[in-house]
């Protein structure tokens, strides 16, 4: 029986994911396996570009892919070629060499980019349809061109131009105060560059954190030297002219005439996803790719997609009747990690028996993310819907509670939300072991004491880390990216993996959003202390 042929588009951290778990299928030779990887370089993690920006992280410990072990295994890794375009009823990709590779199953692993606003002095390029087939070379699986003195924060070129703005202590614009944002912000202050941020909402973070809480995310910003500029609206920048003639970044000019000046302007805006070659061949796109819980594209039962690019949304009588779908892609590591691994297993079963493909259960739908902001002395937890306030009628939301406690003059503050008691929400600045705890809780789906305020005792001075011992029960996840838990990374110490690199590379642990990393350092020290030996968790 001939291999299933399958081509991936993308070779991000998704796309390594989904290449790692195939290759038994590979080396079997159920399947031959194809990737196309657009970037020059090996797969690397996007959620470390912010530390590699700024010189905490060098390549190699960024690396998630492993193309050696990939094409010893009989995969083809294509570096540096990009797709442009899928011939679907050829069964064919279109490659930027002029080759082509044909399919069985093609799948989409195109990530996202990142969004570039409307200002007066940046070029922002549609990407419709009526524009990818009059420019399909210019936009197709290619960024924006953005003014020397701007840039994104989306691949390894983009943190170069970061990189040199912290090491000559120039001054850093940071448009936008979302996760990413603020992440590279306090990083780079730490570095010692002059950031400023500068948003056109009430607080930072507004997706994730209430008023409260963004109040007090704003204090801790000010405190660490960062300038923050809130309720102002970019409009447009402005330029200076530098020796040699070019034409470089100069302000950021806002609606309420602000002028903001700086060396380097930044745009952390969101991101949208790579979904033009979808486009172009005619599948069904909203946000991003549409494809069902199976993972499979609505309009081509061969075409799938994961990660960034894919809107999960379940086909029906009424969706599909729907010019704008709900949902969007989750833009977080870990659910692209899960869909990677679900689709492999789909494939590789496929391919053992064709009829085993189509019994294949779908995916299981995803919780809400937990949103973590990675920076030292300020720590930020937060899931779910956490807008509703401790005074609102309880006769809109007879079974809903919430609980709020804030300290802003020492930064800190917490809130809760439940349903019944149990816990469906919650914001956290500034106390990072409440924000574990409830994290756990909000795991299990556990109910909440009835004294809320006993939650609080976790970052008193009185408390001892190691006396919970329910944090630390085996079965309790401790990454979430990879749902990864305390006993297997006791599992990997009693192995000899005594550092938080070490389980990263034997687990998987730590490797995806790093907010984790903290709590593995905690588990490695407690299995030390239990041993007797020294910890070399740092």
């Amino acid at each position: 029986m001939s291999p299933l042929r399958i081509v991936l588009i993308g070779y991000g951290p998704v796309g390594a994911r989904f290449v790692e778990e195939l290759l038994p299928a590979v080396r079997g030779g159920a399947v031959a396996l194809t990737v196309v990887a657009g970037e020059p370089v090996e797969a690397y993690n996007r959620v470390l570009v912010a530390e590699y920006a700024v010189g905490n992280a060098d390549l190699d410990a960024m690396l998630v892919g492993d193309r050696e072990t990939a094409e010893a295994a009989g995969a083809a890794i294509l570096l540096d070629v990009r797709a442009t375009r899928i011939d679907r009823d050829a069964h064919l990709v279109h490659l930027s060499t002029g080759g082509t590779l044909p399919y069985d199953r093609l799948v989409l692993a195109t990530g996202a980019r990142a969004n570039v606003p409307t200002l007066d002095g940046v070029e922002r390029p549609r990407r419709d349809l009526a524009d990818l087939e009059r420019q399909p070379a210019r936009l197709v699986a290619r960024d924006d061109d953005l003014p020397a003195g701007v840039t994104a924060l989306r691949d390894l070129d983009d943190a170069e131009r970061v990189l040199a703005a912290v090491r000559g202590r120039r001054r850093i614009v940071v448009l936008g105060a979302g996760v990413l944002g603020l992440e590279l912000a306090l990083a780079a202050a730490h570095a010692g560059a002059q950031v400023c941020v500068v948003h056109h909402g009430p607080h930072p973070m507004p997706r994730n954190l209430d008023r409260g809480g963004g109040h007090v995310l704003r204090s801790a910003l000010r405190r660490t030297g960062i300038t923050v500029i809130a309720h102002s609206r970019a409009e447009a920048i402005g330029f200076r002219t530098d020796d040699d003639g070019t034409r470089r970044f100069d302000m950021l000019v806002t609606a309420d005439g602000k002028q903001v000046r700086g060396d380097l302007l930044v745009l952390s805006c969101g991101v949208s996803p790579r979904n033009e070659l979808a486009t172009l061949a005619g599948l069904r796109t909203a946000v991003g790719v549409v494809v069902g819980p199976d993972l499979r594209s609505w309009s081509d039962p061969d075409v799938y997609a994961i990660g960034d690019c894919a809107q999960v949304v379940e086909r029906t009588e009424e969706t599909a009747g729907r010019r704008i779908l709900p949902g969007a892609p989750s833009g977080l590591i870990g659910p692209g990690w899960r869909q990677a691994e679900h689709l492999a297993g789909r494939f590789a079963a496929e391919a053992a028996s064709p009829s085993n493909g189509s019994t294949f259960a779908p995916l299981a739908p995803e919780r809400d993310a937990i949103v973590m902001l990675k920076a030292e002395h300020v720590d930020v937890v937060a899931v779910g819907d956490v807008s509703a306030d401790p005074w609102d009628d309880d006769a809109l939301s007879p079974r809903r509670r919430v609980a709020q406690w804030a300290d802003p003059e020492h930064l800190r503050y917490v809130k809760m939300v439940t349903e019944d008691g149990i816990l469906t929400g919650f914001a956290s600045v500034g106390m990072p072991r409440t924000a574990a705890e409830l994290t756990l809780l909000f795991e299990r789906r556990a109910e909440l004491p009835a004294d809320r305020s006993l939650l609080l005792r976790f970052d008193g001075p009185d408390d001892d880390p190691s006396g919970n011992a329910d944090a630390f029960a085996p079965e309790a996840t401790v990454c979430w990216c990879n749902g990864v838990t305390v006993g297997r990374i006791e599992e990997s110490a009693a192995c000899g993996n005594a550092t938080v690199e070490c389980v990263g590379r034997d687990t998987r642990a730590g490797t995806g959003c790093g907010g984790c990393r903290g709590r593995i350092a905690e588990v490695l020290a407690r299995a030390a202390e239990a041993d007797g030996v020294s910890s070399l968790t740092a």
